[in-house]
C-alpha cells in the first residue's frame, strides 16, 4: 500500500572508498539513502549518514571488521513501497513479486540501469567511486 506523501530516496553504489562531492550534492535532500554495496570504508557510511538515515549492504570488496555489520541483503519499506537491496543482482535469491517487493536495488555491475519486469522496478545506480574499467 502506497502512502500519499512522496519520499525522496537517494540511491548509490560502488563507492569503493570514494565519495565524490558531486555524489554528496546529488544526495542532499534525500530522506533516506540506500547504498547497494562495495562501500569501501566505514567513513563513506558516516558521511552519508550526515545527510539522511542509511541502509547499506555488503559488497564483494567490503572486507574487514567494519563490514561484518553490513548484511548481504536487506529489506525495507519506505514511502509505502517494499524494497529489496543486494549488491549483485546475479545472486538474487527470491522472486521479488511473489515476495511482495515493488523495488529491487543492486550494484556491482558499475552500469546504471533502470527497468521494470513483472511489475517490479529494478534499479542499479552504477558506480559512484573510482573509475575501474570502461562500462561503455
Amino acid at each position: 500500500m502506497k502512502s500519499g506523501k512522496p519520499l525522496l530516496i537517494g540511491v548509490i553504489s560502488d563507492t569503493h572508498g570514494l565519495l565524490r562531492p558531486e555524489a554528496i550534492e546529488a544526495l542532499r535532500g534525500s530522506e533516506h539513502i540506500i547504498h547497494a554495496g562495495d562501500v569501501g570504508s566505514p567513513e563513506i557510511l558516516e558521511k552519508l549518514s550526515t545527510i539522511a538515515p542509511v541502509t547499506a549492504v555488503r559488497g564483494n570488496i567490503d572486507k574487514g571488521k567494519w563490514s561484518r555489520k553490513l548484511p548481504e541483503t536487506d529489506a525495507l519499506e519506505l514511502g509505502g513501497s517494499s524494497i529489496y537491496v543486494l549488491h549483485d543482482l546475479a545472486q538474487l535469491d527470491l522472486k521479488p513479486k511473489a515476495a511482495g517487493f515493488a523495488v529491487v536495488v543492486s550494484g556491482h555491475s558499475h552500469v546504471p540501469k533502470q527497468e521494470t519486469r513483472d511489475g517490479v522496478l529494478y534499479l542499479n545506480p552504477g558506480s559512484a567511486g573510482r573509475r575501474r574499467f570502461s562500462c561503455q
